[in-house]
């Protein structure tokens, strides 16, 4: 056990050594699990649809970029001798002939995805592992890498693994493709929406809207490791535009951490984890960051501990599949048991040599810390709202959804994507049941037969400095949801009136307003959902008849709806195993027990707080609702604290 260090490091107590054992201690972890030479790791868990050989690549090449970061400054230090392990690895690997052989790239797609990780390691480990190996087994592994080159990859991140493939190419004299990296540098820039986000992929046209934490561990990422490995063949205008662009999103994404840790819990491949420090370190890494370095290793160590304290690590040393513990209703299809070590990018600050001022000075607090955080991130069209108290990040979602295509025909909704609210101590239900009856921070309208409507697509109205507005045509599939990236068929929708919904956001208090209007064909009620509240004990549960219902953890954060206009009926839904924050799961909802009157503004409070709780959160919060000559609604919010927010809610030209 490393004692901790409160004079480095007074909010975290971790240091660079805790750091270097941390990786030493995954890597060693995952060996007893690989095949005789070292090129396979069949770690325990379900396979992905890419089958058991793929799944084992994934694991040998995530966790040798992890032993790439790790040796980089220590790679004549190597007690645990890794660079010889991960060397006999690629060379079994790369042998056609070995029981232990790699799955070739053109017969495996998510081969191509691993290939720029073994490429990255490969760069950081040259003197130690790639200088050292045979030349026979360099021009294997060439051969195996240039499989890659011009082969077909997905229209969004993916097409990076063929630009840092052919960089590492060039950079060692093999054949490389400069038409693949031409290609991802001009997708990356038809996908930059502003003040440094990135969508990941951008469809077919209309708004970009594919907002997550691949922004920061792809988008960010592999763009500047590019021109690490490229060195003077890169165009020289690229680090810099780079470098621009990673400065201006940390300086947003650093308020997308809570007090304690936890990263906001929002989009797909959350089972990577604290890859989420991947840009943080970049920052470090390029000079590209607006931060102090206190600061960066203050939140870097701060969500690297959340994850030990919270049992990211079995009682093997190993990362299942999950968010704190093993969560298996997170994977998505592509999701094997190595697909967590893409963990391993959130260790990219290894690279920096220890006298680097990240690891040597002294920490320094985070924004939520010190104060409130109020932000607008305008290109995936959140508002974000941290509150010193109870050190809590919120984001009301306004902007994205990861809808394909133009954004136009409707979709089911993706639980990580659609939803009217996110936060870093909240999570959505992931289960089939959640897929076909959204309730967690969403708005639905209930037919005859008490099916919710579906969100996505949704289109954004109006994005303020504590105000957001968005609209969608309300949409009821027929037939069960399928799984995200299933690949099984879309199911058809039938289609109803538009809700236009909006969000003022004051500290941890919400007031949320929604309109319906025409068409409608049938009787529908109105349904809001707050925030869904889990924990390993099920969540204590309280009614009022105000209307109200919220639901509060042991440790006393509660999840909080109270109806302000137009809602009657309240109560709370419960879920078993359904939550990656814990087994037992409950959301507080609002209902109208009448048909939706149309034109009508109906208005309920949503809190997440550890501070406040229950009718309480509402009592003064005041709320006035009028209408202009054109049907227009005009709500006005005061606010407990005095101050006033001002919104329209517009019907559908």
């Amino acid at each position: 056990m490393i004692p901790e260090d409160r004079l480095l490091s007074p909010y975290t107590g971790w240091t660079r050594t805790h750091w270097e054992a941390l990786a030493d201690a995954q890597l060693t972890a995952v060996r007893p699990y690989a095949t005789d030479r070292h090129a396979l790791l069949h770690l325990p868990g379900p396979a992905s649809r890419n089958g058991r050989h793929s799944d084992g690549l994934e694991g040998f090449a995530r966790t040798f970029l992890l032993a790439g970061f790790r040796l980089a400054q220590s790679g004549d230090n190597d007690p645990y001798d890794h660079a010889s392990w991960y060397a006999e690895g690629l060379t079994a690997g790369t042998d056609p002939h070995s029981p232990d052989h790699w799955p070739s790239i053109r017969g495996c797609g998510q081969a191509k995805v691993e290939c720029a990780s073994v490429a990255i390691a490969l760069h950081e480990t040259r003197p130690w592992i790639w200088d050292r190996l045979d030349d026979a087994v360099r021009q294997r592994i060439v051969a195996w890498m240039t499989d890659l080159l011009g082969s077909e990859v997905p229209d969004n991140n993916w097409v990076w693994f063929r630009a840092i493939t052919s960089a590492f190419l060039r950079s060692v004299g093999a054949p490389w493709s400069a038409p693949d990296i031409d290609h991802a540098i001009a997708r990356t820039e038809s996908w930059y929406a502003g003040e440094g986000w990135y969508s990941d992929g951008g469809g077919t046209g209309g708004p970009l809207r594919h907002f997550d934490h691949y922004s920061g561990w792809a988008m960010h990422y592999y763009p500047l490791w590019y021109c690490r490995i490229s060195g003077a063949d890169a165009d020289p205008a690229l680090l810099p535009r780079y470098r621009a662009r990673l400065r201006r999103y940390l300086d947003d994404a650093q308020h997308l951490v809570a007090a304690d840790g936890a990263p906001l819990y929002q989009g797909r491949s959350l089972t990577y984890r604290y890859a989420t420090l991947c840009p943080l370190w970049a920052g470090a890494v390029f000079d590209a960051t607006p931060l102090p370095a206190g600061r960066t290793r203050r939140l870097a160590s701060g969500v690297l501990r959340h994850f030990t304290d919270a049992g990211c690590f079995d009682e093997r040393g190993l990362q299942p599949l999950g968010w704190h513990g093993e969560f298996t209703a997170i994977r998505q299809p592509y999701s094997g048991p190595g697909s967590p070590y893409w963990s391993s990018k959130g260790f990219a600050g290894l690279v920096l040599s220890a006298e680097h001022p990240v690891w040597s000075e002294k920490e320094e607090a985070s924004p939520i810390e010190a104060r409130d955080v109020r932000r607008t991130l305008t290109a995936p069209g959140w508002l974000v709202s941290g509150t010193a108290a109870d050190g809590v990040v919120r984001v009301v979602n306004h902007g994205s959804d990861h809808a394909f295509g133009d954004g136009t025909a409707p979709e089911a909704d993706d639980p990580v994507y659609s939803r009217l609210a996110y936060a870093s101590h909240a999570a959505p239900d992931s289960t089939e049941a959640s897929l076909n009856d959204p309730i967690d921070s969403h708005i639905a309208l209930l037919d005859a037969d008490e099916r919710p409507s579906h969100r996505r697509p949704l289109t954004r109205l109006h994005l303020g400095v504590r105000t957001a507005v968005s609209r969608h045509r309300a949409h009821w599939p027929v037939g069960p949801v399928p799984a995200p990236y299933a690949h099984d068929p879309a199911p058809e929708f039938r289609t109803g009136p538009w809700i236009t919904t909006a969000s003022l956001l004051n500290g941890p208090l919400e007031v949320r307003l929604t309109r319906v209007d025409g068409p409608v064909q049938e009787p529908l009620r109105l349904r809001l959902g707050g925030y869904c509240l889990a924990a390993a004990e099920p969540p204590s549960m309280h009614l009022e008849p105000q209307p109200a219902a919220w639901a509060r953890r042991p440790t006393g954060l509660s999840s909080t709806v109270v109806g302000l206009r137009g809602f009657d009926e309240a109560g709370v839904a419960t879920a078993r195993d359904a939550n990656a924050f814990g087994s037992h799961s409950a959301t507080p909802w609002l209902a109208t027990t009448a048909e939706v009157q149309l034109g009508t503004v109906y208005a309920a409070l949503v809190c997440l707080s550890g501070v406040v709780e229950g009718p309480g959160a509402a009592e003064a919060v005041r709320l006035e609702v009028c209408y202009d000559g054109d049907g227009t609604a005009l709500a006005s919010v005061t606010w407990p604290d005095g101050t006033q927010d001002n919104v329209r809610l517009e019907p559908p030209s």
